[in-house]
């Protein structure tokens, strides 16, 4: 196991003790294990092990360490297996409702004999959690709420997380010798924030293997469907998978169809039909003919010889449409017109600024951030930590902060690394839209995010007016997860977007979008309306507490280029020296 993974376990630990009732010394001991792990280097773990030192880290007694040793050299912790294992499954599944933590799910237990998110429900509608100490009527609708948000959620999965799974499964298809072309498609495809399930279209020359292949793969948990050109598994986490076998001549067509959206392909349809054509999944042929019998739109879609959706689109008057842009938004006029703009590709990005660092509640420390960007080829990399006032986040103090940008200011003039770091701050917008820090401090770094933290229950009008005060600010340089949304946990706070929008035009403010799988915020929907109305400037930060954290970067791609933007929308696909430039005439 990686350190990172290892602490993850180590604060898990300390979540079950916690939510058995164990001695509070015992379960600081995780969590400060966990944390000490954090300031570790990776390099540095191995050798502590290796020469049995690991004990001298402050924070990791002897026991500690070896159960970090036993996870560091087998990937397993037997102690760990034995804590889940002696406690209620339905518990730890109640550690999934927002605002339900260890302390209070332990007296729900303890005080209403409650084991099940069932159980927790019932006791809610008949008010027997509103009348216990330290709940009221406020924390039970609060409770209900999280449950029938994560029920309604349950059916949903984060693009990333489904992309994990599709990404490999899309290489070894491409890799069966009967196979001739593979993608997948549906709502991944089109780069969309949540997946339903996944769709897999094949060509193929014997289906047979492919589809044994197929129900066969790791981490199936049920093959729900077999057939001779279909099959359809469930994964451990609950994800569908449906794979489609067709023809090579059908290929293009199928892909597109899957593709969707639901709305682009009855306009697409619509469009076939003026022309006096018919299309489906099978091919395009001329209106009248038979499309229930397939071996006919077949015969027809080879005639046209459409291989690819780019042949599909020109035989239907249109530039090729980009899957992220297919949700029936007016993108097959602007094909027609040729107005499709030119959007953001993922090797256009050169750096990003919002990170985290061990120095706030990162993972990884600064070497290791900035070894991980640079081996993506970033020309620069922005650490922006947590202010003070995020006090659960190890907010930092304005001594530390001082201390963290001279450590980064050594490290750009040591030469240790290409990649060049920016000293920045994600700054706290305070209940009455004030920063966290005076202004001198803030003015010493090269740029400033503003965030909100805390507060989130404020009126539209409150939360609207607190954030137009901090981006009004002249050291604010960019707002960072606008609406702050937790995909599949919590709705966004309410604001006036619009407004926001142009309150960030008028300071020349970056806006952000947060490409964390969980945030993806703003929304692409918004996106693509701020870019029709001009003028804002975007930087797609992934908000990366890990160094694993920096790939997110892909699934902002997605929302960019679902949001119709470009390279010139995007301020982090500038080169270095216009970077800075940029910076310094705002400062």
């Amino acid at each position: 196991m990686t350190k990172n993974e290892i602490a993850d376990v180590l604060a898990e630990i300390g979540t079950l003790l916690e939510l058995k009732g164990e001695n509070p010394f015992k379960i600081r001991a995780y969590q400060s294990g966990a944390r000490a792990l954090e300031a570790i280097e990776e390099d540095e773990l191995a050798t502590l092990i290796c020469e049995k030192r690991l004990e001298s880290v402050k924070g990791i007694g002897d026991a500690l360490a070896q159960k970090i040793s036993e996870l560091h050299n087998t990937g397993r912790l037997e102690f760990f297996d034995k804590l889940k294992a002696s406690i209620e499954p339905g518990l730890i599944k109640m550690l999934e409702v927002p605002g339900l933590g260890p302390k209070k799910i332990r007296a729900l237990h303890d005080k209403l004999g409650l084991v099940t998110l069932v159980d927790l429900a019932t006791a809610c509608a008949d008010g027997r959690v509103a009348a216990l100490a330290g709940f009221g009527e406020k924390s039970q609708r609060k409770i209900l709420e999280g449950i029938r948000n994560r029920e309604a959620y349950g059916r949903r999965h984060l693009w990333w997380d489904a992309h994990e799974i599709a990404a490999p499964i899309v290489v070894g298809l491409r890799a069966l010798p009967q196979v001739t072309r593979a993608e997948a498609a549906g709502s991944l495809r089109r780069g969309l924030e949540t997946v339903g399930d996944l769709d897999f279209i094949v060509g193929a020359t014997d289906v047979v293997p492919v589809v044994e292949w197929f129900v066969a793969q790791n981490g199936v948990k049920e093959v729900t469907a077999r057939g001779d050109t279909k099959a359809s598994v469930r994964f451990e986490g609950g994800l569908q998978a449906d794979l489609r076998l067709v023809p090579e001549d059908q290929f293009a067509f199928a892909l597109h169809h899957f593709t969707g959206s639901k709305d682009h392909n009855v306009q697409m349809r619509q469009r076939a039909l003026g022309l006096g054509l018919s299309l489906s999944e099978w091919g395009l042929v001329a209106a009248g003919s038979d499309e229930t019998v397939k071996e006919t739109t077949a015969q027809c879609g080879q005639a046209s010889g459409i291989r690819d959706e780019a042949a599909l689109f020109a035989a239907l008057g249109l530039a090729f449409i980009p899957p992220e842009l297919r949700e029936g938004l007016g993108e097959i006029e602007a094909a027609e017109k040729g107005e499709l703009p030119c959007l953001i590709e993922p090797g256009d990005l050169r750096g990003a600024f919002h990170n985290h660092t061990t120095a706030s509640d990162g993972s990884n420390t600064l070497i290791e951030m900035t070894a991980a960007a640079e081996a993506l080829g970033w020309e620069y990399l922005g650490i922006a930590d947590h202010s003070r006032s995020s006090v659960q986040a190890k907010g930092l103090s304005e001594e530390r902060l001082a201390r963290q940008v001279a450590e980064i200011r050594a490290l750009n003039a040591s030469g240790r690394f290409k990649t060049h770091v920016f000293a920045g701050i994600e700054c706290d917008i305070l209940p009455d839209g004030r920063l966290d820090y005076d202004d001198g401090i803030l003015a010493s770094l090269d740029y400033v995010v503003v965030s909100v933290h805390s507060a989130f229950t404020q009126s539209s009008d409150d939360m609207t007016a607190r954030i137009i005060r901090a981006i009004e600010h002249p050291c604010a340089t960019m707002l960072g997860h606008v609406t702050g949304r937790l995909l599949l946990r919590r709705e966004g706070y309410r604001i006036n977007v619009a407004k926001i929008t142009d309150a960030a035009v008028a300071k020349n403010l970056v806006i952000e979008l947060n490409a964390s799988p969980w945030r993806l915020d703003l929304d692409w929907r918004h996106w693509r309306k701020a870019a029709e109305r001009g003028g804002v400037l975007c930087a797609i930060n992934p908000d990366a507490h890990e160094t694993a954290g920096l790939a997110h970067v892909q699934a902002g791609i997605n929302v960019a280029r679902k949001g119709w933007l470009t390279s010139a929308d995007v301020l982090n696909t500038r080169p270095l020296n216009e970077v800075q430039a940029w910076l310094k005439a705002r400062s």
